[in-house]
């Protein structure tokens, strides 16, 4: 015979306001854009810029989420930027592969 406990119930109160983390903040853009001007400078045109600054946001978000935000950037940065190069180099080759394909199929 299956026995259930008596259910459980969880009082939800107002949600306290988030810490104010300003100093933090303005430290993590600092750091964000110290990270990333290099990998601009070194990026082959705009076309490559837009890809890594959206890299960085996305490692910045995540970095928010833990406890060592500057601690964590870089890592999360690095793994994100490699993961956006790898996606831009697996576009090209398919568009590569791809060229004349509709133009020979229209012949």
């Amino acid at each position: 015979m299956t026995r259930f406990e008596a259910e459980t119930r969880f009082e939800a109160g107002p949600i306290g306001p988030a810490p104010f983390r300003g100093p933090l903040e303005r430290e993590l853009e600092q750091l964000k854009e110290r990270l990333l001007q290099p990998m601009l400078k070194g990026s082959a045109g705009p076309a490559q810029c837009v890809p890594l600054r959206r890299a960085a946001n996305e490692a910045a978000g995540l970095a928010w989420i833990t406890p060592f935000p500057l601690l964590v950037f870089p890592v999360l940065l690095e793994e994100k930027v490699t993961a956006a190069q790898r996606r831009e180099a697996r576009q090209r080759a398919i568009r590569e592969q791809t060229e004349g394909l509709l133009e020979r199929a229209a012949a």
